[in-house]
């Protein structure tokens, strides 16, 4: 439990928090200002301080190295006492236990910090054992080159010492390198200790410098986690030393640790400017989900698959409406992408379908190819098409589908109509000649199908279905223009004059999410779908469940996910501002924004 540290926003595994201080700290930050260390007990005996609320006290401690015998960290154990003042303990990161502080110092930092495997394990382990609201704090190992990525792992809190000890020794650190000061001819930065010239600047000087840059890449760090853009930096951050790249590709292999901290959507749009975007948390778990819980129901017509478009969403583009005056509703449209892999119509607007920008040349990768061609692979396998018509150039997307197409596994019949470039006439008359004869499904059934397929996509497989019906027992309707659809029960007597029914859920345009109102919250819950709850003690929320008021909440919640409140007095309906675990976990912090509640 914290009384003194709070989380505000979270990109992944960073957060930007509060250290509630005298003179509050935004983090992650620089320890050195306010770091009040008690001492070790190795040295002797030593007296709890009186403490205040101006420091940060780091309670009598013994410091164990990497790789000391779990049986002597336990003989030598200490016991931390209570305190009302903000308070950090020193742990190791194989023995991290609650100790009631707001910081915890992880003393064998310089041990693991250097090693991406065994960063990983470290970070994990100790995340994993201490509170969720308590900050994170590794001494001796910053500098202006690896904070990002301590930052990006989880980090809160970090000090100066070895920035300040390498301008002694002559380093000179900068964001992307190390320097010998004796190698350098000019100064590469204007900071106020390099503002002389380069006879006049000393180690002294160095030392200031390091720490001038340490601080502002922790700033630069702040304005990345507030945009919701840090991963785009580190992908290329983490290019300048070997250690930061391995680091940085084991915690992409450590999918549970950062898939549980990412948002489900987020303003911030994804930059696909590197190989290892194909292994983002928000590029994965769209293509898992559009393979394993979306479901096809335009089961009359053949698959279209097409070429993305620059213009976002894509039915906004030139090329798709051209595509559209040639499908006319008689196929089923797919887009093909990368990194996203294959984008059903229906989520087109959902993100991060329509929040990414790729770099274009016009050539694929193999890491593309292989990647787009095996989520197309298992979206084929799932769904039921009588024929695919392949509507795509060549140079990776033809090549896709002849992967694709080849696979003994596939049991359906490709057929290609590109002519050179897709949108050429002859290209567009072929697309409409392999289409003649084929059924046109309706404005009601495409809309229909939107909603159910958002359903399976945020709630789970067969949402859709339990929740608004299937094709042909549809109990619902939805008025308004896409993408701004509200969806009502079929049921005149429930709404008002002129209305269909009770509205159900509105859908959301810049996220391709549904909006639930409280009639559709309660539909929810008398579902069969999977259902995202949040139990509260017996108070009626306004504006926001915070995290105190938290008895339970399930695991699979993740922020920005659509969640039921119960509690003994109120039932809500609102969107998560905290992971599952977190919630339950936290004793401070918004855990759920509320829309609409009902005090019971």
């Amino acid at each position: 439990m914290t009384d003194h540290f709070e989380v505000h926003e979270r990109d992944g595994a960073a957060r930007l928090g509060e250290l509630r201080l005298t003179d509050p700290v935004t983090t992650p930050a620089l320890a050195d200002p306010f770091l009040a260390d008690s001492g070790s007990l190795w040295a002797g005996g030593r007296e709890v301080p009186d403490g205040d609320d101006g420091s940060l006290t780091v309670l009598p401690h013994r410091s164990f190295p990497a790789g000391t015998r779990e049986e002597v960290r336990e003989s030598f154990a200490v016991d931390h006492p209570d305190a009302d003042f903000p308070t950090a303990a020193v742990v190791d990161s194989a023995g991290a236990r609650d100790a009631g502080a707001d910081a915890y110092l992880l003393s064998d930092a310089q041990g693991f910090v250097g090693h991406g495997e065994a960063f990983r394990d470290a970070i994990v382990s100790a995340k994993e054992a201490l509170p969720s609201d308590t900050a994170l704090f590794l001494s001796g190992v910053a500098t202006p080159l690896n904070v990002a990525l301590l930052a990006y792992a989880g980090v809160d809190l970090v000090d100066a010492t070895l920035a300040r000890t390498k301008g002694t020794q002559g380093m000179y650190l900068t964001a992307d390198a190390e320097h010998f000061l004796e190698d350098l001819d000019e100064l590469p930065c204007a900071c106020s200790a390099c503002a002389q010239s380069r006879d006049e600047f000393t180690r002294a000087d160095c030392a200031e410098h390091n720490v001038n840059a340490l601080r502002a890449e922790l700033r630069r760090v702040h304005e990345r986690i507030r945009s919701g853009r840090l991963r785009d930096y580190i992908e290329g951050q983490t290019r300048h030393e070997q250690w930061l790249t391995a680091a940085f590709r084991e915690f992409d292999d450590q999918w549970s640790y950062i898939e549980e901290r990412t948002p489900l959507m987020r303003d911030a749009e994804v930059t696909a400017a590197t190989a290892e975007t194909l292994d983002r948390v928000e590029i994965q778990r769209f293509a898992d989900r559009v393979t394993s819980r979306y479901r096809n129901r335009f089961t009359d017509q053949p698959l279209v698959l097409v070429p993305c478009s620059a213009t976002k969403p894509y039915s906004d583009s030139q090329s798709h409406r051209q595509f559209h005056d040639a499908i006319q509703w008689r196929g089923h449209t797919v887009s093909m992408t990368s990194p996203i892999g294959v984008v059903p119509q229906e989520l087109e607007t959902t993100y991060p379908a329509q929040h990414y920008d790729a770099v274009v040349t016009g050539d694929w990768s193999e890491d593309e190819i292989g990647f787009v061609a095996e989520v197309l692979r298992r979206y084929v396998e799932r769904n039921d098409y009588s024929r695919v018509i392949a509507h795509v150039p060549d140079h990776g997307y033809r090549e896709i589908c002849e992967r694709v197409e080849g696979d003994p596994a596939v049991d359906v019949p490709f057929e290609y109509t590109c002519v050179g470039h897709p949108t050429t006439d002859e290209s567009l008359g072929e697309l409409n000649a392999a289409l003649q004869g084929e059924p046109a499904y309706s404005k009601r059934e495409r809309e229909h199908n939107t909603v159910r397929a958002l359903a399976d996509y945020l709630l789970g497989d067969g949402a859709g279905d339990d929740l608004f019906g299937g094709p042909g027992e549809a109990d619902i309707r939805t008025t308004g223009r896409y993408p701004k659809l509200q969806v009502w029960g079929d049921d005149p007597d429930a709404g008002r004059e002129s209305e269909p029914g009770e509205q159900l859920a509105t859908m959301v345009p810049q996220y391709g999410t549904l909006s639930f109102t409280l009639a559709g919250a309660r539909r929810w819950v008398a579902s069969d779908a999977p259902t995202k709850r949040i139990e509260i003690d017996p108070f009626v929320p306004h504006g926001s469940v915070l995290a105190p008021g938290v008895v339970d909440a399930d695991d699979d919640i993740r922020v920005g996910d659509e969640v039921v409140i119960e509690g003994p007095k109120a039932f809500a309906v609102g969107r998560a501002e905290m992971s599952g675990p977190e919630m339950v976990d936290s004793t401070r912090g918004v855990a759920s924004e509320v829309r609409h509640v009902d005090e019971t």
